[in-house]
């Protein structure tokens, strides 16, 4: 970190710290949601407004009100970009290195460069003559700031540079039969039709075409040697067609898998019930949870419902209602083991405060992943036997007391303890 950095006021450092959180949604900052989707519903609204002005009477009737969305997009988008810049240094990527190489790396990065293009040129096109203000066609490219704000999109762009290789190979095996087709198809019709197949490069017009199975219709094959030749380029664009979107598929849906994964896999192991289990054993977690999405309000658990499920909170915010308590626990904390452990009735009610993703395990894993491995089984009731008597509400992010009574729970984990130890298998 240089020199100017250590000297920063403390107030400046914060300042820009929780910036950086509010647009990169980094530690849970409350309110980058909200920003994200500010920003992209003003880059759709922007993209509307941009193919509407292309309908003369359209751009017309309506060219104030297109002209104040342009220059409202190009204000929101040059305050995000300019607050991007500022908060550079705080990417974990660019290290320990100054402020301003930090800044200048940001601006040459992919993203850096779309956010850039989509402001830049704009804001010097109502200054420049007619016959540049072709630029501002270029709006559409502000599509692509979507990408940031979209874990599909970026996954997608993720799969197709992951696959870069492949794809590059059936590119050049469509060339390569594009190009057999084409010389087939010029050697069988060149004399018969040779307004339109009389040369390789005409004819390769009509095998892109063919292969790619549009087939317009432009340029038709009459003797019978040519649709045999049309037959075959045919039956070879199906099968090559379909390597690339068999490529693109596979390898989309395994990065959206392999993302839901890492980000499963974090948040097991921040939970304390099972910090400090090996990557198997949380591997083997993993494959038992259910994701749930909540909408806000939506309730979680009932207060005297059976307790067939545990909760862990992947993002988002739930209270729980208990004695007339509310408690809020965030990302990371998790709730209601107890419960299950002991198979009792529910004492209190969960919602869902804002938008959020729990990850599930029912109470049927959570007795087999014990009886499956004893360390899991006896951190397990470790941890829950230790929380007993503990006041709720604390980061541990549990309600034991509440779930059964206080006196009862720890008579009942003891129990449990005893039945478990009791079949452990003995080693030495």
């Amino acid at each position: 970190m240089s020199l100017s950095q250590d000297k920063e006021p403390i107030a400046q450092k914060s300042l820009r710290k929780r910036v950086y959180q509010l647009l990169e949604g980094a530690g849970g900052a409350k309110g980058s949601q909200v920003a994200t989707h500010a920003v992209a519903a003003v880059i759709l609204v922007n993209l509307v407004c941009v193919c509407a002005e292309s309908v003369p009477s359209l751009a017309s009737q309506w060219r104030p009100l297109f002209i104040a969305v342009e220059l409202f997009t190009l204000a929101v988008l040059s305050a995000e970009y300019g607050l991007r810049l500022w908060v550079a240094i705080e990417f974990a990527s660019y290290g320990k290195i100054s402020a301003g190489r930090a800044r200048i790396q940001f601006i040459l990065s992919t993203a850096g460069l779309i956010d850039l293009i989509a402001i830049l040129p704009f804001w010097f096109a109502y200054l420049l003559p007619p016959d540049f203000r072709i630029l501002l066609a270029f709006r559409i490219v502000r599509f692509l700031k979507l990408a940031r704000y979209s874990p599909g999109i970026q996954s997608l762009f993720e799969a197709l540079y992951a696959e870069r290789r492949a794809l590059a190979g059936c590119f050049i095996i469509l060339i390569g039969t594009a190009l057999f087709a084409a010389t087939a198809m010029h050697l069988v019709e060149g004399r018969i039709q040779p307004d339109k197949l009389g040369t390789i490069p005409q004819a390769l017009w009509w095998a892109i075409v063919t292969l790619g199975t549009i087939g317009y219709g432009d340029v038709v094959p009459i003797s019978a040697a040519g649709r045999v030749v049309a037959a075959v380029t045919i039956l070879a664009g199906l099968i090559i067609m379909a390597l690339p979107i068999g490529i693109i598929a596979s390898a989309f849906a395994d990065e959206v898998h392999r993302r839901d994964f890492v980000i499963t896999w974090n948040m097991i192991s921040r939970v304390p019930l099972f910090s400090g289990l090996s990557a198997s054993e949380i591997g083997d977690i993993i494959k038992l949870l259910k994701a749930r999405r909540l909408d806000a309000g939506a309730i979680i658990a009932r207060r005297g419902e059976q307790a067939d499920s545990m909760f862990f909170i992947a993002d988002g915010e739930v209270e729980i209602t208990v004695r007339g308590k509310k408690i809020r626990l965030g990302a990371g904390h998790f709730f209601g083991e107890i419960a299950v452990l002991q198979r009792s009735r529910r004492s209190a009610t969960s919602t869902a405060i804002r938008r959020s993703n729990l990850l599930i395990l029912d109470a049927h894993d959570l007795h087999a992943l014990m009886d499956k491995d004893a360390r899991i089984r006896e951190r397990i009731l470790k941890v829950a036997t230790s929380r007993i008597g503990r006041e709720i509400g604390t980061p541990a992010g549990d309600l034991i007391p509440e779930e059964l009574g206080e006196d009862e729970a720890r008579t009942s984990i003891k129990s449990s303890a005893q039945t478990f130890a009791a079949h452990r298998p003995r080693t030495g």
